[in-house]
């Protein structure tokens, strides 16, 4: 697990909902248990702060960080498909971008991530589709620099040609698999955790448990159900995702709660001149 990553789902799972900032002490023992070392940590946070979803403030424990409006919107947007507060729906229509990608690999790898994560799929290298419209899809373009057109094209739900359109964009059986292996893999690391297992160790499988599921956030755009195979794996693997995430919770956020507490004691007496 990388730092960086597991960042974004500390904020998002865990510091969203605390107002978003947490002191350097409490971000480095909250990530102790997933095995990230405190250089790591830091690390991940600088470049957090470089790429403007970090913003670096001083709190009463000491140094800390908030994150920015940008990241916030990402984190609920997240939050939103990682636990399915949204219906999905569909009114026929498929949004269609055209671009002229970037040159440098790096970039046009970045550029793809931020699509996928979007829900668009590719049609080929210039022409990406999706069943809605990404939110931020013209700010990211935008940011970019480069030139695109956009279009709409319209299928009735369960057409040939509306289908088509969705095997050439994703390829749904492999995303089933992923599905159907993330269940096989989680299954016996969740048995293992019951009610006599202590805070932390509730704490670090559910960490791993969303953070394995967030994956899906880049692979599976969350096709309507008109445009779904029938008994789609995706929907017993969340039935599988939300009925451990709820077991855990409980014993999650008390463990967070004693870290954000120890961090702040931790950085008040630190900040205490002799």
């Amino acid at each position: 697990m990388q730092a960086r990553s597991a960042l974004f789902d500390l904020y998002g799972d865990h510091l969203r909902s605390r107002g978003g900032r947490a002191p350097v002490a409490a971000l480095v023992k909250l990530l102790s248990p997933l095995g990230i070392a405190p250089p790591a940590v830091r690390t991940a946070v600088s470049r957090m702060v470089r790429q403007g979803w970090l913003h670096p403030l001083r709190l009463a424990a000491g140094p800390g960080y908030l994150i920015t409006p940008k990241a916030a919107r990402r984190l609920d947007e997240a939050a939103a498909r990682i636990y399915r507060t949204t219906r999905i729906g569909w009114d026929g229509r498929f949004d269609l971008i055209v671009l002229q990608p970037p040159a440098a690999r790096r970039e046009r790898q970045r550029l793809a991530s931020h699509l996928a994560f979007l829900g668009y799929g590719t049609l080929d290298e210039q022409t990406w589709v999706a069943t809605r419209t990404g939110e931020d899809i013209d700010g990211l373009l935008a940011e970019t620099g480069m030139r695109y057109e956009r279009f709409t094209a319209t299928h009735a739900a369960g057409t040939s040609g509306a289908m088509a359109l969705v095997r050439r964009a994703w390829d749904l059986a492999e995303i089933g698999r992923a599905y159907e292996r993330f269940v096989t893999q989680q299954r016996p690391l969740l048995a293992a955790v019951t009610a006599r297992s202590g805070d932390m160790e509730a704490y670090a499988a559910r960490f791993r448990l969303v953070h394995a599921w967030r994956t899906f956030l880049f692979r599976d755009p969350q096709l309507p159900p008109a445009l779904l195979p029938e008994r789609w794996p995706g929907t017993s693997a969340a039935a599988f995702f939300d009925r451990h995430a709820a077991r855990l919770r409980p014993a999650a956020d008390r463990y967070v709660e004693r870290c954000l507490d120890t961090g702040n004691r931790a950085g008040q007496k630190k900040g205490r001149k002799p």
